[in-house]
């Protein structure tokens, strides 16, 4: 199990290590990130070092043994919040099991986590963004693992239409590619959809762990999770009429390979005939008896050869192929997303000077002091 600890000074400034901060008075509040290795040993680990932050221990050891979708779970002076993020090189998720109270955020996690890495890489190399509390950082990290999973709706926008060429092209290998993007989405979308309505929870909660302007950072993530599911959908009916396309694609090439048979047969009858009509076995036939018999014969042929080409190129049957050729750039679904760097945007650095949105429900609610 490796630990590592992030903690924001009330002097501003912010330390990093292994362990957690022996003075509490001089911390405004403490990031533990764990990931786990997968031995055993490592859940009594984790339930001991989270002992001292009164954490739900049956929590705490499904975080370690247990998969969830996303999920929100309170405890009344700690929330439970398990989000999904993209792996990295491949299209799929992992989870972030979080323990959010008023002080600390503590995050569990099995596997290297590139959201994680670069949110932490930032919030060193500025310290400003470790203002606010510690609603806000988990809003931020929310914010940099739903980015990650727009990402694969991104890909699909970018190729769908070399995608819808190679569908009209009738592509052989479109069938594959097809079924592997469906799989990529499919797999985004049964982690979005929860996650999604996990944020809209966060955004309205009255929880006293979440303060306004957690509130409203998290509604904006909530924004960002709706772009993808809508995305998502999107996409799903994009690939419907990509596949009808192939099937008219390839509905038109049979019809074309009947057009060439046809072509072939309607010259070929003419010829036959007359081939039939000079090889029966009359002595009186026409020019049986000239040297130049065969030459009229020939030359008779090749006429008609010639008028039925010239009929059906005027028709339209006959017409010189484009020569153009669709590449193949879907064949591994959509990693390209998987394999693009995390982007930490630039809401996150700005704090907003709109005023906080309120619902009918907002009396209840503790009094809005207009700081984000």
């Amino acid at each position: 199990m490796d630990t590592r600890v992030m903690s924001a000074m009330t002097d501003g400034s912010t330390t990093t290590g292994t362990t957690l901060p022996s003075d509490p008075r001089k911390v405004r509040w403490t990031w533990l990130d764990v990931l786990l290795d997968g031995k055993e040993p490592s859940v009594d680990a984790l339930v001991e070092l989270t002992s001292g932050l009164n954490l739900d221990p049956l929590a705490v050891r499904d975080a370690a043994e247990e998969w969830d979708l996303p999920k929100i779970d309170d405890f009344g002076h700690h929330l439970v919040i398990v989000f999904h993020g993209l792996e990295h090189q491949q299209v799929k998720t992992y989870e972030v099991d979080c323990f959010l109270t008023p002080v600390a955020l503590v995050t569990v996690h099995a596997q290297r986590s590139p959201s994680i890495d670069a949110l932490w890489e930032e919030l060193v190399r500025i310290p400003s963004l470790t203002a606010g509390g510690t609603d806000e950082l988990m809003a931020r990290l929310a914010d940099v693992l739903t980015r990650r999973l727009l990402l694969v709706v991104e890909a699909f926008d970018d190729q769908y239409l070399e995608l819808i060429e190679r569908a009209l092209n009738a592509d052989e290998s479109l069938l594959e590619d097809l079924t592997a993007v469906r799989s990529d989405l499919a797999t985004i979308k049964r982690v979005v959809n929860p996650q999604r309505e996990t944020l809209d929870v966060l955004r309205s909660t009255s929880s006293q762990v979440i303060s306004p302007a957690g509130r409203r950072r998290f509604a904006d993530v909530f924004d960002v999770a709706s772009r993808t599911t809508a995305g998502l959908d999107a996409a799903r009916t994009s690939l419907a009429e990509t596949l009808d396309a192939y099937r008219g694609a390839e509905a038109r090439q049979a019809t074309d390979v009947t057009k060439v048979l046809t072509v072939y047969a309607a010259i070929m009858l003419p010829l036959s005939l007359i081939a039939g009509f000079f090889g029966m076995n009359f002595t009186n036939l026409p020019w049986m008896n000239e040297t130049w018999g065969w030459g009229v014969v020939t030359g008779m042929m090749a006429f008609i050869a010639v008028l039925s080409l010239g009929v059906f190129v005027a028709l339209g049957w006959i017409q010189r192929p484009s020569g153009r050729k669709a590449g193949r750039t879907l064949g591994k679904g959509l990693i390209e997303a998987a394999r693009a760097p995390v982007q930490v945007v630039g809401a996150m650095y700005e704090i907003s000077t709109m005023p906080l949105r309120r619902d009918e429900n907002s009396t209840n609610n503790a009094p809005d002091d207009g700081r984000l």
